[in-house]
């Protein structure tokens, strides 16, 4: 069947970061027409060389985003880039500021008005999501739209974890995954067998500027995995250059990432920064992580 106009559409819904740039660039590669709808104060002005059609819209203002998308016949968007929750909800006067437009309060009313449910990224992210449904707007995964910006399994820098670093990302792999089951945050730091930092509303990047500070010895390890229900269409964990850098700048020795369920953006970069610092990135899945625990148990048995 011949391949339908629309088909070769794609719709970014971009905020902060260097991820809807690189899916930016995957998708052009890949010969689609890019539209986004890029918030305003997050999204990076390089989006304009990749995009067919741009519109800057306030980061709360869905129904711009959706109005974009319709105008265009954008039937499959993905959300990309990151949201500072803490800055939208809890500074100055709070998410009223941001003046959300009717879409996006009747989206997540029942989380911020009326507060029936909870404010969890998998519920408010959600509703947006069954928002843009009705809509008759498909969200995409990562897996979908930008499938090779998920970190493959395996070490991916020079340098190897030793057993003692192994044995601290065993002891906190379980720790962040029911951490994650909690959908309180995605990110530990472990040194010595003990958790020494756990994300929540402020991100991977102040854990690691806040255990720099607890533990100024550094050579902690930070271990960042999906949830068990992850949801690849949003919220998917995500490091580049910039986590790095302020994991060195920290004192950091080992950063461990889910196989085939976190991002990896700025990866060259990253990469070569890291080897240069000595820090090891491995990548692993559940079940590796958990056989090679096993084994270490038994050896030492």
């Amino acid at each position: 069947m011949p391949t339908q106009p629309q088909d070769r559409k794609v719709g970014i819904i971009a905020a902060w970061g260097s991820f809807p740039v690189e899916v930016a660039q995957h998708a052009v590669a890949e010969g689609k027409q890019v539209y986004v709808a890029a918030m305003q104060g997050l999204a990076d002005p390089r989006l304009d060389q990749y995009a067919t059609e741009l519109q800057w819209c306030g980061m709360l203002k869905l129904g711009c985003h959706m109005r974009f998308f319709a105008r265009h016949r954008v039937q499959r968007v993905a959300f990309a880039g990151k949201l500072f929750k803490d800055q939208i909800l809890y500074h100055g006067i709070g998410w009223i500021k941001h003046l959300p437009d009717f879409t996006c309060l009747r989206a997540v009313s029942a989380s911020f008005v009326t507060k029936t449910q909870d404010a969890r990224d998998d519920t408010v992210l959600g509703a947006v999501t069954k928002a843009f449904s009705k809509k008759g707007i498909e969200v995409l995964t990562i897996s979908q739209i930008a499938p090779t910006l998920l970190a493959e399994e395996g070490v991916l820098t020079r340098r190897q974890p030793t057993k003692s670093q192994m044995r601290d990302i065993h002891f906190g792999w379980s720790v962040a995954r029911q951490m994650g089951g909690l959908d309180i945050g995605q990110s530990i730091t472990v040194r010595d067998q003990l958790v020494l930092g756990v994300e929540a509303i402020e991100g991977t990047d102040s854990l690691i500027e806040r255990t720099g500070k607890l533990c100024p010895r550094g050579n902690f390890t930070l271990i960042k995995v999906a949830k068990p229900e992850q949801d690849m269409r949003f919220d998917v964990p995500t490091i580049g250059l910039q986590t790095v850098q302020r994991f060195a700048k920290a004192g950091g020795k080992v950063i461990a990432i889910e196989a085939g369920r976190t991002i990896f953006v700025e990866r060259t970069e990253a990469l070569k920064f890291a080897n240069s610092r000595g820090i090891v990135i491995v990548s692993l899945t559940s079940e590796s992580c958990e056989s090679a625990r096993n084994l270490d148990h038994r050896a030492a048995a």
